[in-house]
């Protein structure tokens, strides 16, 4: 047989058309993504609220909350049960578009540095890294909003100033930069860029030795049980970032004053001051929120994102 024979030209056959496939399957992970995001913020705010109460808490703050249900019951009891999703609306209207932003510039990351080849668990960190420093960029200015207002102790949710309203306020007094509406950018860039390292690192890297089942239940636990893995290890490894970035978007203990600013000189003045612990305040409410976010993300995202592949081939 001749080498002709052997490899048939494929002059005159019709291509399939990868741009148009590529580009509804792009979209379709925009959507998957933000879906994602919607759901996740809207049942795991009220940790987040009482996560940021614990990490702006200094030695000298006037409440001192003792554990995750002291914060609760203090916070019920004196500014409502509304009091759990004050500065819920940055990041809903975030949210969406940043959790559409992380998954595909993940997907498009790994894409990259893969090369078309094999994916490895340094791809998977490496485009986790990238695409929380994209998403990073995206939500920082939404961030320096929500701190503020979870940070209002003795406002209840009915009586505070409005998101936009708090928006206008930061920009006329502090305007755009890293000193107004962008403050605390470099603290957002790590605390993003770490947790999607080690998040997407863990979740792709051992996903493929879940064990194979028929039960469609069986494999549905093992994903969620994995994302909520990823999740927890993700919000240990990069809380000392969070700390800095609720210290530095947050009230300053001198008003007026600007105590903390750079994320890393941030960190070491939290440690002088206040010990190593310091810089895990809040990890309780953190990874109660988080981890269980890890497994509900990605069991949404890659629901969401079958779905719409099987409706919308």
């Amino acid at each position: 047989m001749s080498k002709k024979d052997a490899y048939p030209s494929t002059q005159g056959m019709r291509k399939p058309d990868v741009g148009k496939v590529t580009y509804k399957r792009m979209f379709q992970q925009l959507v998957a993504g933000g879906g994602a995001g919607l759901v996740e913020i809207c049942l795991m705010h009220p940790l987040d609220v009482v996560k940021t109460r614990f990490q702006l808490q200094g030695s000298g703050s006037s409440v001192q909350y003792r554990s995750v249900a002291h914060c609760f019951g203090t916070m019920y009891r004196t500014e409502g049960f509304l009091s759990f999703y004050k500065g819920i609306l940055p990041p809903i209207l975030a949210e969406t578009p940043k959790r559409a932003v992380k998954f595909f510039c993940f997907e498009r990351y790994q894409h990259l540095f893969s090369g078309g080849g094999d994916k490895t668990p340094l791809v998977y960190s490496l485009a986790g890294l990238c695409s929380g420093l994209t998403e990073g960029l995206v939500c920082n200015p939404f961030e320096r909003i929500k701190i503020l207002l979870q940070s209002e102790k003795d406002v209840k949710l009915k009586d505070q100033e409005s998101t936009f309203s708090k928006a206008r306020q930061i920009i006329r007094n502090e305007g755009f930069g890293m000193k107004g509406i962008n403050r605390g950018l470099t603290a957002t860039l790590g605390r993003h860029g770490v947790w999607n390292m080690v998040y997407f690192g863990v979740f792709h890297s051992f996903k493929e030795y879940i064990p194979k089942s028929e039960s469609q239940t069986q494999q549905v636990v093992y994903k969620l049980c994995l994302g909520l893995t990823a999740g927890t290890l993700a919000s240990v490894i990069n809380i000392p970032y969070d700390v800095a970035k609720s210290r530095i978007q947050g009230p300053q203990p001198i008003p007026g004053q600007i105590k903390y600013y750079g994320a890393h000189s941030t960190i070491v003045m939290i440690y002088k001051e206040e010990g190593f612990l310091a810089l895990y305040k809040g990890l309780v409410p953190k990874f109660l929120r988080l981890g269980p976010s890890g497994a509900i993300m990605m069991f949404v995202y890659e629901s969401l994102s079958e779905f719409l592949a099987k409706k919308y081939p």
